[in-house]
């Protein structure tokens, strides 16, 4: 037992550290510096899901009924893997659309009609006094295990302002006014309030965890223990199987399944952290994953605590909803206790604070604005600032929700677990399934569907859901439980129509779906759909297919600039109305507000902005009463659509002109720096064939010359001067023929002679020419050739001349008298290939691609440099290439040089061999 006044005192600093949280965090969004557009901070809003009735009420259901708690988060894992489908969906059509709540949402897809969007709104409270009302339960039933003797008789009832119960939910009305209704405008991120609910998050799962592990850890040998004594339990056993000992339900897993997978996303809580809080779609990529391990985290010690609770009571009446308490109280551990009553206030809180505002906009926006234009006093006609009196009736709304689940916590609470409110709640939330879903995927739905689907599947859920746990609460008569209504047994409401053998839950979800489905398709095809429900139909489903620039604008007539402002600033206050008009006029291109032209673009951006804060159908209304709106029939969008779509083809088409022009231009700049590099190499390829022709021609000239004017020059010296003049000659018809042979090649006109050719051979052959060479200059040769190789499909003259080449480079660049040359050849299944290795110094990295350019040779002192064109390389590659093979350099800088080449076999010469 711990003092009263230390777990009041607890309770309340705790929530003043979430006041700090959101204090500080809307002290950073203030500065710039947002807190929420983090995908972890997103990720951990989500876990919003889990409530009290996950912190109690699973632990709750899984000491009764085993591993039948695992469906509520099943089906939220299972729903996360379509979120990248259906929830990004939701999320784009949510911002291009200003929705702020799932009532907005469903309205604004059916013609935004205020009828259907008080419908939603209607059975949403409804459905979600309830789970307020398990909130309140579990920080009700956790305060009384705290601060009372272990195991001891309940205390009287106290007087309603004694309750702490209520007080608490006071402060957190406090704190949802304070944080979440401090501006009108809806869309707007309530960065305090994500901020605040993503550090609940944690602390709710850590303390959970704390929980499992000391139960796991502390009062039992680890899992494999606690599983151990419960199978030796008969009275447990059962909690471990899924039929426990009965055929298995799969109707009621299924049922709990379906039901877990709708409400993660229709449940107004999560459609305002996934939806309307979320900043960045991307975002949802990491909340997929990190949702789904949330979830499993704060489940993995629900059964262990559960069972251990049993087997550490016994048969002492202990509830087991909160044994997360009883057990740390039972073994002394204080702090833990506190630690985990602090985690399911956190649990309960969250999720009262954020269901608080998602609720609050719905009542504000379709349930008093539309009351509220009816009367004169605030009819669009008037003028005046609403933004104060609006804010002042959503906090109001927040108060009264929660004031509204304090009294059902009362009325009937006490007699239903945790685990039953909350999936009373589910399933009316369940009921927005066909008419969202549906809405979001086929563009035949219509309001005449939605409504009829609402009205019939909230009646039938009333009837066999509602009804009954009143009635078993002790609130209404139970006689049309045992007999059905007016006497009649086909209308019992755990029983319609006669269907046993459903558990109450399947059984009104089963009617209550299946009717809701049946009307919203078959009142849908009845009647086709009107014009505002054709044209928003075409915007939802298609939100993903249009462009900001070219989604068409479904109306037609005549507007003022001067009416449109009066009516921003009348709901969104003056200076608002005033920077968003000049944003707009930035946006379509003119200088100022006075020049904007009163189009229809004008007057959807002005109900789109009213929409975030007073909701799409009532931004509807106003703004049809301050302009000169025509009708639009089903032609009238058909031609708006085909406009549209006009516009869309022209501006793809300008698109795909500009990406035209944009390649023609990469295209042209291309081929002008090919062109200066041509001409580079035409000056070079000039300079050096300048250079090389006369260097021999001057000689032969000089020596010509001296022999001419010495008629009696000695002969020894005349046969010198002559041997000298051969020489240069043949170097002048070498270079000449070169400089033709690439030219040939490169063109395309030169002669090839392919047959099948040892390159065994054409490397004895050529060393053999070279053999001499090498000699005087003191190089030695080594020759590393196996006895047979497959032939290659080439020319054998142009081979030889490949290989000359390169013998002759290595010969060049190898030392004098210390140098070695090694030509290794060898073959596999699909190629032949050879190198030819030098010692010589070897090429620098950053020259090495430079060998194969034309009329291009190493640089540097340290390499011997003879006369030469440099095209020898260059038109040995070629060779190489037109024969499919590839001629390689691998060099390090004073380790000499190796060029490789590989030649593939072709099919005339693979497999036969020389020898």
């Amino acid at each position: 037992m711990i003092p009263v006044a230390l777990v009041v005192a607890v309770s309340f600093a705790y929530l003043l550290l979430l006041f700090a949280v959101a204090y500080w965090a809307d002290a950073r969004s203030r500065q710039g510096r947002s807190v929420i557009g983090n995908a972890w901070v997103y990720a951990l809003s989500m876990g919003v899901y889990c409530t009290a009735w996950t912190y109690f009420g699973s632990v709750g259901r899984a000491a009764g009924s085993g591993v039948w708690f695992l469906p509520i988060y099943l089906g939220p894992m299972l729903a996360m893997i379509l979120a990248w489908m259906v929830v990004r969906k939701m999320i784009r059509i949510s911002r291009t659309y200003r929705i702020t709540s799932i009532a907005d949402f469903i309205a604004s897809r059916y013609g935004k009609s205020q009828w259907l969007a008080g419908l939603v709104t209607l059975i949403t409270v409804v459905g979600i006094i309830p789970y307020i009302a398990l909130q309140l339960k579990g920080v009700a039933s956790a305060f009384a295990v705290l601060t009372q003797p272990l195991g001891g008789v309940a205390s009287p009832a106290v007087p309603w302002w004694q309750d702490t119960t209520l007080y608490v939910a006071l402060a957190l009305a406090g704190f949802t006014i304070i944080f979440g209704a401090r501006h009108l405008d809806s869309t707007e991120r309530h960065e305090g309030m994500v901020a605040a609910i993503a550090v609940e998050s944690l602390v709710k799962l850590v303390a959970f965890l704390a929980v499992g592990v000391f139960v796991t850890w502390g009062l039992f040998q680890g899992m494999q223990d606690i599983f151990a004594q419960a199978d030796a339990e008969p009275r447990i056993r059962r909690l471990l199987l899924f039929g426990q000992g009965q055929p298995f339900p799969y109707a009621q897993w299924m049922g709990m399944t379906l039901l877990a997978m709708f409400s993660v996303i229709l449940l107004p809580r999560q459609f305002q952290v996934m939806v309307v809080e979320n900043v960045q779609e991307q975002h949802l990529r990491r909340a997929v994953w990190v949702f789904p391990t949330y979830l499993l985290l704060i489940n993995v010690f629900v059964l262990p605590i559960a069972i251990g609770g049993l087997l550490y009571f016994g048969d002492r009446p202990f509830n087991p909803e909160t044994f997360v308490l009883s057990l740390p109280l039972a073994e002394g551990q204080t702090a833990l206790a506190l630690l985990a009553f602090v985690g399911g206030l956190s649990a309960a809180t969250g999720m009262v604070i954020v269901e608080a505002i998602a609720v609050s906009t719905m009542v504000c926006n379709d349930l008093v604005m539309p009351l509220l234009l009816r009367m004169r006093r605030f009819s669009a006609s008037r003028s005046g600032n609403l933004t104060g009196l609006l804010l002042t009736i959503r906090r109001l709304a927040i108060l009264g929700i929660l004031l509204l689940g304090y009294l059902y916590f009362h009325l009937a609470g006490e007699a239903y677990a945790l685990v039953s409110i909350g999936l009373i709640s589910f399933a009316a939330v369940a009921q927005f399934a066909p008419a969202m879903l549906g809405g979001m995927y086929w563009k035949g739905g219509t309001r005449r569907g939605a409504m009829g689907g609402l009205l019939l599947g909230f009646a039938l859920w009333a009837y066999t859901l509602m009804l009954p746990s009143l009635a078993k609460s002790g609130w209404l008569a139970d006689d049309f439980l045992q007999h059905g209504l007016w006497g009649l047994a086909w209308l019992k409401p755990e029983a319609l129509l006669g269907l046993h053998g459903l558990d109450n839950l399947t059984h009104s979800l089963f009617w209550s779906l299946l009717v809701n489905l049946a009307a919203y398709v078959g009142l849908s095809l009845w009647r086709p759909p009107s014009a505002a429900e054709a044209s928003q139909a075409l915007l939802f489903v298609d939100v993903f297919h249009r462009q900001a620039g070219a989604r068409p604008v479904f109306w037609q007539g005549k507007a003022q600039v001067s009416e449109l402002r009066g009516l921003m600033t009348r709901f969104l206050g003056a200076a608002r109305a005033e920077q968003l008009l000049r944003d707009y006029a930035r946006q379509t291109g003119v200088a100022d507000v006075a020049q904007i032209v009163p189009d229809a673009r004008l007057v959807q951006f002005v109900e789109t902005q009213l929409a975030g804060a007073i909701g799409s159908a009532s931004a509807r209304v106003m703004v049809a009463s301050a302009v000169d709106e025509e009708a639009l029939d089903l032609d009238g969008v058909m031609r708006i659509l085909d406009e549209a779509s006009q516009l869309r083809a022209y501006s793809h088409a300008l698109e795909e002109k500009s990406q035209s022009l944009e390649r023609a231009t990469a295209e042209l700049r291309e081929a002008n720096e090919k062109l200066k590099s041509l001409d580079r190499l035409k000056d070079d390829f000039m300079s050096s064939v300048t250079h090389e022709l006369r260097t021999p021609l001057t000689s032969i000239r000089a020596l010509s010359e001296l022999m001419h004017d010495d008629p009696d020059m000695d002969g020894a010296q005349r046969q010198q001067f002559l041997d000298i003049i051969v020489a240069e000659a043949e170097r002048l018809s070498r270079l000449v023929n070169q400089v033709l042979d690439m030219a040939k090649i490169e063109s395309g006109q030169a002669d090839w002679h392919a047959s099948n050719v040892d390159l065994r051979q054409v490397l004895e052959q050529s060393a053999g020419s070279m053999a001499e060479t090498f000699r005087e200059r003191g190089i030695r040769l080594v020759l590393s050739l196996p006895d047979a190789v497959p032939m290659v499909w080439a020319d054998a003259d142009r081979l030889t001349q490949v290989v000359l080449n390169l013998l002759s480079n290595a010969a060049k660049y190898a030392p004098r008298d210390t140098g070695i040359v090694n030509v290794h050849l060898w073959a596999d299944a699909r190629r032949v290939s050879f190198e030819v290795k030098d010692n010589g110094p070897g090429i620098p990295p950053d020259q090495q691609a430079m060998v194969f350019e034309k009329f291009r040779q190493v640089a540097g002192d340290q390499h011997y440099r003879p006369g030469g064109t440099g095209l020898g390389l260059p038109i040995s590659r070629q060779i190489v290439e037109h024969f499919g093979g590839r001629l390689w350099l691998t060099s390090t800088p004073g380790q000499g040089a190796c060029f490789g080449v590989e030649l593939p076999l072709d099919a005339r010469g693979r497999g036969e061999e020389t020898h």
